[in-house]
Formats: structure tokens, C-alpha cells, sequence
């Protein structure tokens, strides 16, 4: 039986592994509290930000978005710009890397490919039923739609959306298949505001509207409000 909360833990790790690195050499004294290290990754000393778990099939897989930099893809031999980290932390004890997708050029929030939400296809009302599929970011620019049935061969389905000037953290409702992205219209006063996509079928995405607070919009005056950071979504059911 799997202990879904190691897996947590073994996440938590891989985020923290500067940290652990740094007790293993006496820099620092380990503490916890109601909670232990079981394992980490070092995922490629790419730095972590948005991190999410799926259970596909007998395996928990883990999705780890990255700020910007460039570093060496051990499975590639080649330096890639930071992206998405795919791990397998079915054995907590020892996550294994599986894949790891490029991402913007650029460095910190510049670049990279910092958030990632995964829906199965058995969730999403018109999906391919046995098919993964993951939302992402490609830094400020792009939202992309990839097939990761395969977490270690991901494939890029669909670009949903580019030539934006901004992104953040998204939200996507795998019961409905709508999708909340934060993004930075090229003709909107802000880098951060909301776009609302059907992705019930991801390979498909259906555009429905551009929202954000008044002041925002094209054309309007005055301050300029806020940036959205990022919208959570009860659904339906909430």
C-alpha cells in the first residue's frame, strides 16, 4: 500500500534539496517537527517552485515547475533552459527523474516554466480516457497543453495561447475542464490578468473569455489595479 503522505514528504524534499545539502555537510543542524525527510532529488540543481503529484496507473508521478536558469539534462548530456521536472516518486525512498522539458530563456521569473497542473483524461469530460495531460506555462510567453501518458516521453499536444507578456499561477478544474489562466494580454493594462479556456478536451481548447478588475481592460484610464497572483476555482461542487 502506498503511504500517499510520504510521497509528499519526498516532494517536499526534492523542493528543499539545497537545504538537506547543507545539513549533510554540518552547516546547519536538521530539525522537523510531525514530519520526516524519506528522500529527495536533487532535480538537476534546477530550483522548484510549483509542484504537483498524479497518480497514473500503479505510479505517483510528480510535475515541478522551475524559475529560469540553464543547467545540464543528465539524460540528454545538454544544457537545457530550466522547464518542467517529471519524477517518479512511487518509491519515496528513492524518486526517480524521468524527464525534464524545456523552458523560456531567462533567468528567475524571466524564464523558465514555473507552473503545472495535471488532469487525467478519465476526469475531463472530453478527453481521450486513457491519456494524462498537463498544463504549463512557457515563462511569460506561452500556455501549453502536453501529453504525458508517457511521463517519460511528454509531448507537447497544443499551444492554448501565446504571445503574452506574463503568466502566473493557473488553475484547471479537471471535473469541467475549465481552466484559468493567468496571463498577460499584449492589449490589457496589466502582465496579470485571467483568461478562461474549456479544456475538457485539452487537444481542442475553446476560448471563452478575458477577465480582470476595472482599469485593467484596453482602453480604460487612470491606475492601473493590482496584478492577479493567481485564482483557485471550488468548481461546481464548492
Amino acid at each position: 500500500m502506498i503511504d500517499f503522505r510520504l510521497i509528499r514528504l519526498a516532494v517536499a524534499g526534492a523542493a528543499l534539496t539545497i537545504t538537506a545539502a547543507a545539513w549533510g555537510q554540518g552547516t546547519a543542524a536538521a530539525e522537523a517537527k510531525n514530519m520526516r525527510l524519506v528522500g529527495y532529488n536533487d532535480l538537476q540543481a534546477r530550483t522548484a517552485y510549483q509542484p504537483t503529484i498524479s497518480h497514473q496507473g500503479q505510479r505517483y508521478i510528480a510535475y515541478v515547475g522551475h524559475h529560469g536558469d540553464n543547467k545540464l539534462n543528465p539524460l540528454t548530456g545538454k544544457m537545457e533552459n530550466n522547464g518542467t521536472s517529471i519524477i517518479d516518486v512511487t518509491d519515496v525512498k528513492n524518486p526517480k527523474y524521468l524527464a525534464h522539458i524545456p523552458g523560456e530563456e531567462g533567468k528567475a521569473e524571466a524564464g523558465g516554466a514555473q507552473m503545472v497542473r495535471v488532469c487525467s483524461g478519465a476526469e475531463l469530460p472530453k478527453a481521450d480516457k486513457s491519456k494524462f495531460y498537463m498544463l504549463r506555462v512557457f515563462g511569460n510567453q506561452a500556455h501549453e497543453i502536453w501529453d504525458v501518458t508517457d511521463p517519460a516521453k511528454p509531448s507537447l499536444l497544443t499551444t492554448i495561447v501565446k504571445g503574452l507578456k506574463g503568466t502566473h499561477k493557473n488553475f484547471w478544474e479537471c471535473d469541467t475542464g475549465i481552466a484559468y489562466l493567468v496571463s498577460g494580454h499584449p492589449q490589457w493594462r496589466t502582465n496579470r490578468m485571467t483568461q478562461i479556456y474549456d479544456l475538457s478536451d485539452p487537444a481542442h481548447p475553446v476560448f471563452i473569455r478575458n477577465f480582470g478588475l476595472v482599469g485593467q481592460q484596453p482602453g480604460a484610464g487612470g491606475d492601473v489595479p493590482i496584478a492577479v497572483h493567481g485564482p483557485i476555482s471550488p468548481g461546481p461542487k464548492g
